[in-house]
């Protein structure tokens, strides 16, 4: 049986309609290839790295298949400092200082998303990766034009109906309709009312219904009835992120791995105290009495600069106390096993469900 909706491995080149979700921190190029290779779309996340560390892995990747890929980016405004905030939330973080033997008043680690820009575009016409992606909308038409001059098809995550148009009027050729169920940062950019926020299923067939362009469902999708659900409701492909942290090529530390195993899963939340920005983990000590949400983090990506010393006093005995345990809503769907073969058996799975009961859409 063939997909039932091909526009996506038509539009991006790839065999499997299954993108492997960038997750920065867990994924570099070792996952990046072993997807492209099983025939889905292997994503880089660049948020984290600098344009030394992005040339190295896409050197890696290159090299190693020629499959097409995918390379994301954030495209968030540089925040501007706001001393007074600051202090308040080293305030509030004074007393884990104190029980953890930490000098509330040091220096702390400056902590860093690199926003799209000039320097990485030039990694993208050096290296021109078939597809790249964007998170919290897109850059300015300068370096977006420049993008697609070189030929690479151009996606972009949103999480609403009026962020998915505004997404599809200035060229995007696919959109990923990010549900609410996603681990990881909410693409939100034209607001930031996270209470309002659509689930994955609710999502799709409104986004599909207004959008010119394939949309890629996201969000709470870990196995083939997911991902036959996606298509009914319209969607092309499926972007897949939990899934893909319990394979052995996620850089996940061993806090994080063991969360995944256990009962923590069964609770995840939207916090906002890693980093400044609303992203979904499960929920540990620090989101319990901070958060999830706080008024006084720093705005994004400033707050997880006084977190840094937490964390690293903290997980050298094992505690994930204090680092964002990223997950989605479907982790306990998660099988270990490697990425390829993964892709490999939801692709095998999805398409004979869909043999069982249609897939097609309405």
């Amino acid at each position: 049986m063939n997909w039932p909706d091909r526009r996506i491995l038509d539009l991006l080149g790839i065999g499997l309609p299954i993108i492997q979700a960038p997750m920065a921190g867990p994924v570099f190029s070792d996952m990046v290839v072993a997807v492209a290779e099983a025939g889905g779309l292997g994503s880089l996340p660049c948020a984290t790295m600098d344009a030394a560390q992005v040339r190295r892995e896409l050197s890696i990747i290159r090299q190693q298949t020629g499959q097409p890929i995918n390379v994301n980016f954030f495209c968030h405004t540089p925040p501007v400092p706001d001393a007074a905030r600051e202090v308040r939330w080293r305030q509030k973080l004074r007393p884990y200082y104190r029980e953890f033997g930490l000098d509330p008043d040091g220096p702390i680690p400056v902590s860093n998303r690199a926003p799209f820009d000039d320097q990485l575009c030039e990694l993208v016409e050096e290296f021109r990766p078939e597809v790249v992606s964007f998170h919290f909308g897109l850059p300015d038409r300068r370096l977006l034009e420049r993008v697609r001059a070189t030929g690479a098809k151009i996606i972009s995550s949103a999480t609403t109906v009026a962020e998915a148009r505004w997404l599809d009027e200035r060229g995007c050729d696919a959109i990923i309709a990010q549900g609410f169920e996603a681990g990881g940062h909410r693409g939100n950019f034209l607001g930031d009312d996270i209470s309002t926020q659509v689930g994955t299923f609710a999502l799709v067939p409104q986004v599909v219904d207004a959008v010119k362009v394939p949309v890629i469902a996201a969000g709470g999708i870990a196995d083939a009835r997911g991902i036959v659900a996606a298509f009914v409701l319209g969607a092309s492909a499926v972007q897949i992120g939990t899934a893909y942290l319990f394979s052995p090529e996620a850089r996940v530390a061993a806090p994080h791995r063991t969360a995944l195993r256990g009962e923590m899963v069964d609770e995840t939340a939207l916090t906002n105290v890693f980093t400044g920005r609303p992203a979904r983990g499960m929920v540990n000590r620090i989101m319990r009495e901070v958060g999830p949400m706080s008024d006084t983090a720093p705005v994004f990506p400033l707050a997880g600069g006084a977190m840094a010393p937490l964390r690293a006093a903290t997980e050298k005995n094992g505690s994930g106390d204090f680092m964002s345990l990223w997950s989605g809503q479907a982790a306990r769907l998660g099988r270990e096993m490697p990425a390829g073969a993964l892709t490999r058996l939801l692709a095998d799975e999805a398409l004979a469900l869909m043999e069982k009961g249609g897939a097609s859409r309405p």
